[in-house]
C-alpha cells in the first residue's frame, strides 16, 4: 500500500480528491492536512510515501511545506496539486524540493496515476510547467555574446586584432559614429568595462575562429 497524505485549505477539494482515492485499492489515505504547517508536523507523525500539496494556504505555503518535509523526510514524494502554474509558483516550488507538479484540472485518474508514478520514483510534470522548464533551461545555456548582431561581432573581432576606432571604420566601411556605437554595445553586451577585456572575452570564448 502507498500511504499518502493530501494537504488542501479548501474543504470541498481535499475531501473529493480523498473520496476518490479511496476507492483505490493501491492507494492508503493515511492523513489529511488543511495548511501547510499542520501537513508538514502530519508527515513528520504518520511517515508518508506521498504527499499531495496544494501551494496557497494560509498558516503556511505550501512551498514551506515542502521545504520543511524535503530537509527532515528526504525520501519523501511531495507531489504540488494547485491552479497556479506563474513561475513565481513553479520554480520556487521544484526548488524546494517538489518531485511533481500537477494542476487542479488534472482528472482524479491522473492524480491517482501520478502517486503511483511517484511511488515508483517517476515523475510527473504538468506539460505547461514541462515547457517554462525548457524555456528557463534554454535561458540559462545562453552566454553573454549571443546577444551579438553580425555586425557587433565583425566589430568585436578587429578589436580582438587590436585595431583602433579609425582602423576599425576605415576596414568595414562604418562611421566613427557609428563604431564607438557598436564598441559601447558591445561593451555592454559582455558586461566589461574596456576593449582589453572585450578582446580577452572573444579570446577565451574563442569568438574571433567563430566570426
Amino acid at each position: 500500500m502507498i500511504r499518502v497524505v493530501v494537504v488542501d485549505d479548501h474543504d470541498v477539494v481535499r475531501k473529493g480528491v480523498i473520496a476518490y482515492l479511496n476507492t483505490e485499492d493501491e492507494l492508503d489515505i493515511v492523513g489529511e492536512a488543511s495548511s501547510g504547517y499542520e501537513g508538514a508536523a502530519l508527515v513528520a507523525e504518520l511517515k508518508p510515501d506521498v504527499v499531495l500539496m496544494d501551494l496557497i494556504m494560509e498558516n503556511g505555503t505550501g512551498i514551506e511545506a515542502t521545504e520543511t518535509i524535503m530537509a527532515d523526510h528526504p525520501g519523501c514524494k511531495v507531489i504540488i496539486l494547485t491552479s497556479y502554474y506563474d513561475d513565481e509558483k513553479v520554480f520556487p516550488a521544484l526548488e524546494a524540493g517538489a518531485f511533481s507538479y500537477m494542476l487542479k484540472t488534472s482528472s482524479a485518474d491522473e492524480i491517482a496515476g501520478a502517486i503511483k508514478k511517484a511511488y515508483r520514483g517517476e515523475n510527473t510534470i504538468e506539460p505547461k510547467v514541462q515547457s517554462k522548464m525548457m524555456n528557463r533551461f534554454r535561458s540559462s545555456e545562453k552566454k553573454p555574446h549571443d546577444e551579438l548582431t553580425q555586425r557587433e561581432l565583425e566589430v568585436l573581432l578587429c578589436i580582438g586584432e587590436g585595431m583602433t576606432n579609425q582602423e576599425i571604420s576605415d576596414s568595414l566601411y562604418i562611421g566613427i559614429k557609428t563604431v564607438k556605437t557598436h564598441v559601447s554595445n558591445i561593451l555592454s553586451k559582455l558586461g566589461v568595462h574596456d576593449r582589453t577585456q572585450a578582446a580577452v572575452y572573444a579570446h577565451k570564448n574563442r569568438l574571433l575562429k567563430k566570426i
